[in-house]
């Protein structure tokens, strides 16, 4: 598959006056490389896309591009609820030398079925990129069917999901339906080893950040036939899996990280930073590890 098994939804290093922290982006960059990641999903939920402009999000996808070298894929998650604007920001990603995007499913105008399929159609069409589709109804206020996305899946560059709806059931459905070649990754990490029970290909993943090896080491094991294995790893890192999302996402794994002194702690509002009972909590995790 052209992006491995374990990607990571990166975070966006912030500076304390809220710009962003690009020798910190660096850093973080080298760090998931050398602890598994495969593929860098770039400027996504988990990077506060929300609050990002225009002109940063290019920026952080060329910076990217530049470091990681080959080294790693980068994908740039250039979806909204806007498709003429997707299409507009996926052509320039592809000019900026990413190797494939990331759409989510337009949110808040709570598009039909066949809205999301054109939608989807029509940013993919766009593009000679390879396209992730990213189901994540908490978020968006939709659930893509697994009618739409096998639909979705009929077409060239349309090569894998991101499926979050939370349903191992849609999951296993959606795996069943899909072509050979089109991969169907978690969007949470607790249900990583679940998702690939059920034919899932890996995860695009939060927790990556902190324990990006263990998660490799889990999917190889489980591929490999240790299921025994890959289970003791999956309740070893599920309350680390389920307290990263404590907060919002990535109040705590940014807190987490800069424990570990790979970026500061600060996001951007309408986020804000954990509360000290929280800070306590997320303390804990890291030094369980």
């Amino acid at each position: 598959m052209k992006f491995g098994r374990l990607l990571t939804a990166m975070i966006t290093p912030f500076t304390s006056e809220g710009t962003i922290d690009w020798p910190k982006v660096s850093a973080l960059i080298d760090h998931l490389i050398a602890t598994g990641t495969e593929t860098i999903v770039v400027a996504g939920t988990t990077g506060e896309s929300p609050t990002l402009s225009h002109d940063e999000k290019l920026e952080l996808f060329r910076r990217t591009v530049q470091h990681a070298a080959g080294r790693v894929k980068v994908m740039a998650s250039t979806g909204s609820n806007n498709t003429a604007a997707s299409v507009a920001l996926t052509r320039e990603a592809e000019q900026m030398g990413v190797d494939g995007v990331m759409l989510v499913a337009p949110y808040y105008n709570k598009p039909s079925q066949e809205g999301l399929y054109r939608h989807f159609r029509t940013v993919a069409e766009s593009t000679s990129l390879p396209v992730m589709v990213y189901n994540i109804p908490g978020r968006t206020g939709v659930n893509l069917t697994v009618e739409t996305m096998a639909r979705l899946a009929e077409i060239d560059n349309i090569v894998a999901f991101k499926e979050a709806s939370g349903s191992v059931i849609q999951a296993g459905k959606l795996a069943d339906r899909v072509p050979e070649g089109v991969a169907v990754y978690s969007g949470d990490d607790a249900l990583t080893l679940p998702t690939l029970a059920v034919g899932g290909h890996g995860i695009v993943s939060v927790a990556s950040h902190l324990v990006g090896s263990g998660m490799q080491k889990m999917m190889q094991s489980y591929f490999a036939g240790d299921v025994q294995t890959a289970a003791k790893l999956h309740a070893r890192y599920l309350p680390l899996f389920e307290g990263l999302f404590m907060a919002p996402n990535p109040v705590p794994v940014k807190y987490a990280l800069s424990l570990k002194g790979l970026c500061e702690p600060y996001v951007r509002l309408p986020l804000v930073e954990l509360d000290e009972e929280q800070k306590e909590k997320v303390k804990a995790l890291v030094e369980a590890l």
